[in-house]
C-alpha cells in the first residue's frame, strides 16, 4: 500500500470538506447536473481523443496508484547478483531452469541462459523499455487530458448556467439552482483536475520512472553477468543506478 497516496487523498478530501462545512452544509456543493457536465463531458470528449482500450487501460492503471510499488530498485540489484552467483556456481543454463514472476526478468535470464551475445541483449532489452514507455506515456496522457478537459466542462456549465439564470430572471425560484449549476461546475472541474487526474497522472509518470530504472538494472545485470561473472563486480556496476544515500549493501546467500 502506498502511503504517501493514501495521506495525500485523506488529507486533502478533509481539508477541502472542513472548509465547506465551516460555512454550510454540504447539500450547498452537491449538483447532480453539474457533476454530469464535467465528469460526463470529460469523459466524453477524453473518448473522442482516444482508442476505448487505453482510456479503459488508464483507469486500470489508475489503480495501482494506491496499491505496493514495484520491486525497489536496491532489491532488483539484489536479484541480478543472485542470478550472477547462481551463474557462476551452476553455469549459464542453470537459469533456463529458475521461476521469474516478471516477463521482462524472464525474458533477460533466458537470453543469459542462451549464451546470446551482449549486443543481441541490449537491441532486444531496449526494445522492450521503449515499447514499455509508450505505452504508459499513453495512459498517462489520458488523465494529463482529463485534467484539462475538466476546468473547459466546468465552465461550459458555468455558461449553461448563467444563460438558464438570466433566461428565468423572473422567476426568483429558478434564478438559485441555475446560480448553483453555474458556481459548481467551475468548482468541480478545478477539483477534478486537482485533486484527481493530475495527481493520478504525476504517480504514474513516478512508477514508470521506478520501472524503467528497474528495468535498466536488469539488463545492464544481464550484460554484466555475461561479461563478468563476478557478483561483486556486477553489484558495484549496478548499484551507481542508486543515488548513495539509498544503496544497500550486498547481501550474500547463506550456504546449506
Amino acid at each position: 500500500m502506498d502511503i504517501g497516496t493514501i495521506i495525500g487523498i485523506l488529507a486533502g478530501n478533509a481539508l477541502i470538506l472542513s472548509a465547506m462545512l465551516m460555512g454550510g452544509t454540504m447539500d450547498m456543493f452537491i449538483n447532480v447536473p453539474g457533476l454530469m457536465i464535467v465528469f460526463g463531458g470529460a469523459l466524453a470528449a477524453c473518448l473522442m481523443a482516444f482508442q476505448l482500450k487505453d482510456v479503459i487501460a488508464a483507469f486500470k492503471a489508475a489503480m495501482f496508484v494506491i496499491s505496493g510499488d514495484k520491486m525497489e530498485p536496491n532489491a532488483m540489484v539484489q536479484t541480478m547478483c543472485d542470478l550472477c552467483t547462481v551463474t557462476r556456481k551452476s553455469g549459464l543454463v542453470a537459469l533456463s531452469k529458475m521461476k521469474f514472476e516478471e516477463d521482462f526478468l524472464r525474458k533477460a535470464a533466458n537470453l543469459i541462459a542462451d549464451g546470446t551475445k551482449e549486443e543481441v541483449i541490449r537491441d532486444a532489452l531496449t526494445i522492450e523499455i521503449d515499447a514499455m514507455k509508450s505505452r504508459h506515456a499513453v495512459i498517462q496522457d489520458v488523465f494529463m487530458k482529463l485534467a484539462a478537459y475538466s476546468p473547459a466542462f466546468g465552465m461550459i456549465g458555468t455558461l449553461i448556467g448563467l444563460v438558464q439564470m438570466l433566461a428565468n430572471l423572473s422567476d426568483p425560484a429558478a434564478v438559485g439552482p441555475a446560480m448553483a449549476v453555474a458556481l459548481l461546475t467551475t468548482l468541480y472541474g478545478t477539483m477534478f483536475a486537482n485533486m484527481l487526474f493530475n495527481p493520478i497522472a504525476a504517480k504514474l509518470q513516478s512508477r514508470t520512472m521506478t520501472e524503467v530504472m528497474n528495468l535498466e538494472i536488469t539488463f545492464e545485470g544481464a550484460c554484466a553477468i555475461l561479461a563478468e561473472g563476478n557478483p561483486m563486480t556486477v553489484y558495484e556496476k549496478l548499484s551507481s543506478f542508486i543515488p548513495g544515500r539509498e544503496r544497500k549493501p550486498l547481501e550474500k546467500k547463506k550456504k546449506k
